[in-house]
């Protein structure tokens, strides 16, 4: 079993208790807006980091991270991303990859809303952990937790970090 922690759109913050929630997780998946390389010396200090840029990630963010990833955790084929839109309205640029490499899961941010639902029409997962940092529109910061066992996806937590501002 292999525990994970997805966070997007951190925007150069990053609360002192993602730390702690992300403490039993073996990876850390940040699907992008990262913000500034601290945030990212932060994550790589307390687990296995996995992370794209996000539009508006600078050119040291973007030496170290490609547009998007894709790899297998247990079995498990996942595309992390940063803008990718939602289920059944995905872009064209996204529309491509979920064809040709099928994914089970995909992982995305930008859209500060917070969203997992299984896509039938590309029969994976969708995960967007919402917003984790303090810039945008969102109410809420979020994040979340799951594990992946024998190339399953299991045990999905919606953790709350507390109001934006």
């Amino acid at each position: 079993m292999t525990r994970i922690g997805i966070i997007s759109d951190t925007h150069g913050y990053l609360d002192n208790n993602i730390l702690k929630y992300f403490s039993d997780c073996d990876e850390i998946w940040h699907a992008g807006d990262i913000g500034n390389i601290n945030v990212i010396n932060q994550l790589m200090g307390l687990k296995k980091l996995r992370a794209v840029y996000g539009n508006i990630d600078g050119t040291e963010v973007r030496a170290g991270f490609k547009q998007d990833e894709l790899f297998a955790v247990e079995n498990c084929k996942v595309l992390l991303t940063h803008i990718a839109g939602k289920p059944y309205t995905y872009n064209n640029r996204i529309k491509k990859i979920l064809l040709t490499h099928k994914p089970h899961i995909l992982v995305c941010g930008h859209s500060h809303i917070l969203r997992v639902e299984f896509d039938k029409q590309f029969n994976l997962l969708y995960m967007n952990p919402g917003a984790a940092g303090k810039h945008g529109f969102h109410h809420v910061r979020t994040i979340i937790k799951f594990c992946i066992e024998q190339s399953t996806p299991k045990n999905l937590q919606v953790i709350e970090l507390g109001k934006r501002a």
